[in-house]
């Protein structure tokens, strides 16, 4: 890449194109990219960067003592906290039970009013 270019992406602040363009050129030959396809490839790229970075620069503002991630958390640690998938079917199968427990109380309950009287249906 000559100096104009490299002088004209960082006046333009397309640092994150300036990073990647020498792969991106050769990609596009090597693959005859047309120049929709290299355009999207290389602002594709750019907004990547530009992403990674505005996170990065969240995180630092954030000034979080130690980062952390979900993959480092030790579910083992605290048998009160159990991983997503196994929460969601443990709560699936309670609220199946509720449903048909409901259902047995429904029909109970629609028994008991017939034999007091009540049909369920309003009478004049």
């Amino acid at each position: 890449m000559n100096v104009t270019l490299r002088d004209q992406l960082k006046q333009l602040r397309l640092s994150g194109l300036s990073e990647s363009l020498e792969v991106r050129l050769h990609e596009a030959q090597s693959a005859k990219l047309d120049y929709a396809e290299f355009l999207e490839l290389i602002l594709q790229d750019e907004l990547v960067i530009r992403e990674d970075r505005q996170i990065a620069r969240r995180i630092k503002a954030a000034a979080f003592r130690d980062q952390k991630s979900l993959d480092d958390f030790d579910f083992a640690f605290n048998p009160s906290v159990m991983p997503f998938e196994e929460r969601m079917e443990q709560l699936t199968a309670k609220l199946k039970s509720q449903f048909q427990e409901s259902a047995k109380l429904e029909k109970a309950i629609l028994k008991n009013l017939a034999s007091l009287g009540f049909t369920g249906k309003d009478s004049p």
